[in-house]
């Protein structure tokens, strides 16, 4: 038995106008690669980890092919909420919804033959910044807007204030972890840590709680040469966007 994480799918089956293939080459029929990998490396009886942006769909509705997908390939697969993840509800209709074979964590916990996992969404924090190991396009810096003084005040406000929220529900969910598990995982689709594992307020969370492995995405075109995130205080964090793994899953545990 392994388990495996790899996040960022941006499936797009329910709505094939929005492929990822204007992203790079390495875009180019992403989720055929992904498939190929996973089914060549993950077995039946192994638990999957999916951090985050599985769909771009914008209902739940939508997001049943990307799902139906998911769920055809080996393994038991766990999901968390990304910030593009629109079309994920209440856990109700979640449930409604979900393929057997998947399973979310939304203020809660997932427990899986002595594991037990616990995560959030988190979002944008002023203490984190990756910028230097991001590889950007001309075109793309370009393109960013200019946002004048007031507004940039405005934007990390509202941005402070999301922070907060989603580290409440993370911490909601750490507290469910069962107190009897050989092995503590958190899931979180933003970054919880500085890429030189410098502390943070994710991280001194999950110390507290005493987490052995975190994985999380969002971080995409990453200087894939750079030396970056790693173990800390006992903590073993994981940077699992597909592009980062070369659309391979992570094995992350293996018993």
């Amino acid at each position: 038995m392994a388990v495996w994480a790899i996040a960022d799918l941006h499936l797009s089956f329910g709505t094939p106008n929005k492929e990822m293939d204007p992203f790079g080459e390495e875009w180019i029929g992403h989720a055929d690669k992904v498939k190929k990998e996973w089914e060549a490396s993950i077995d039946e009886e192994d638990l999957i980890l999916l951090a985050g942006d599985l769909s771009w769909a914008m209902h739940i509705t939508e997001a049943v092919a990307d799902l139906e997908w998911l769920h055809a390939l080996p393994g038991t697969k766990v999901i968390i909420r990304g910030n593009h993840d629109y079309w994920w509800e209440s856990l109700k209709k979640l449930k409604q919804h979900l393929p057997p074979s998947i399973h979310p964590v939304h203020n809660t916990t997932f427990n899986w033959q002595g594991i037990s996992i616990a995560g959030a969404r988190l979002w944008d924090t002023e203490e984190l910044r990756f910028g230097q190991h991001i590889t950007l396009s001309a075109n793309t810096i370009s393109s960013m807007p200019q946002i004048d003084n007031k507004k940039a005040e405005e934007a990390l406000t509202k941005q402070r204030k999301i922070f907060a929220r989603e580290l409440n529900r993370l911490e909601l969910s750490l507290k469910e972890l069962d107190p009897h598990a050989t092995t503590r995982i958190a899931m979180t689709h933003y970054p919880p840590i500085s890429y030189n594992l410098q502390p943070s307020q994710t991280a001194d969370l999950l110390e507290r709680y005493n987490i052995d492995i975190c994985v999380f995405g969002h971080l995409h075109s990453v200087d894939k040469r750079a030396k970056i995130f790693g173990k800390r205080k006992g903590i073993e964090y994981h940077l699992t966007s597909c592009d980062y793994l070369n659309f391979q899953p992570l094995r992350i545990l293996s018993r």
